[in-house]
């Protein structure tokens, strides 16, 4: 009996053991990242690592605050995370909520087809819907930016997951209630949604807040640029900001930290579901 409670106890203490150390890999890079960004950029590749530096050099702060524009940078950055994230909200949950509850011809056969398109990289689209963006004059906009990202197919099949799990049952005695097929979706499925409308804006605010490709393709203007890009400027032919690059990158990290801090509880309650459904 106490041989194996010792062997359990061993087992528990080398799980904790790898679940730290798995964790620590994790949480060093961002360490060095933070003591990184008060260092002066000749100091930050030093070896073995200087975790806390000698001079705290607060400089690199202040250097991309005034100098590098960053305010506009994040307001921008700000401004298209937000718009981008609700437009997905919108359009996601009312694509799925017709796939999901709403009879019409060939209604499984177009959503096979509408998650095939997740299966063509983005350099495949790339081309057209920049061509597609030109003829609307739209280049150099945000504009530009919000059209091509306002619909995710992935967001509409995470949604319709979510609402198949909801009874058809509801839908009815909502409509013998009086409420129209809107009123269905906005008054009750929407309510009971709260999961993964939390799981779909963690995931569209990360992408669109670390997004580099589509800004560097349709954004040509500086005080457009987004911080991805304002990052990218920092790097130039022959030196690189590395202490400045390191603070601004702290600078970002916050507000996705603090979306995933609010958005937290709504997240595992999706994975939880889904784990249940499984």
């Amino acid at each position: 009996m106490n041989k194996n409670l010792a062997g359990r106890a061993a087992v528990k203490t080398i799980k904790y053991i790898i679940a730290i150390l798995s964790s620590l890999t994790m949480v060093l890079p961002f360490l060095w990242m933070l003591s990184s960004s008060f260092k002066d950029t000749l100091d930050v590749f030093d070896f073995p690592i200087q975790w806390i530096p000698d001079v705290i050099k607060f400089s690199n702060y202040t250097y991309i605050w005034e100098k590098a524009n960053y305010p506009v940078l994040f307001g921008n950055t700000f401004k298209l995370t937000i718009v981008i994230t609700v437009l997905q909200i919108v359009t996601c949950s009312l694509a799925a909520y017709a796939f999901s509850k709403l009879n019409f011809p060939e209604r499984n056969k177009i959503f096979i087809l509408y998650l095939a398109t997740l299966m063509l990289p983005y350099q495949v689209v790339m081309i057209p819907q920049f061509s597609v963006i030109s003829i609307l004059g739209l280049t150099d906009n945000h504009w530009a930016l919000i059209l091509i990202q306002a619909f995710n197919p992935m967001g509409v099949f995470l949604m319709k997951q979510f609402f198949d799990k909801i009874p058809h049952e509801l839908n009815e005695a909502a409509r013998i209630d009086g409420l129209s097929e809107f009123g269905v979706y906005l008054r009750v499925i929407m309510p009971l949604s709260k999961s993964a409308i939390g799981t779909l804006v963690i995931l569209t605010s990360v992408q669109i807040w670390n997004d580099f490709l589509a800004p560097l393709i349709y954004i040509n203007s500086r005080e457009l640029y987004t911080i991805q890009l304002g990052l990218r400027n920092l790097i130039s032919e022959f030196t690189a900001e590395y202490g400045a690059i390191m603070a601004a990158s702290v600078i970002s990290i916050i507000p996705i930290l603090v979306v995933f801090l609010i958005f937290q509880k709504f997240f595992e309650q999706s994975l939880a579901s889904a784990a249940v459904k499984g």
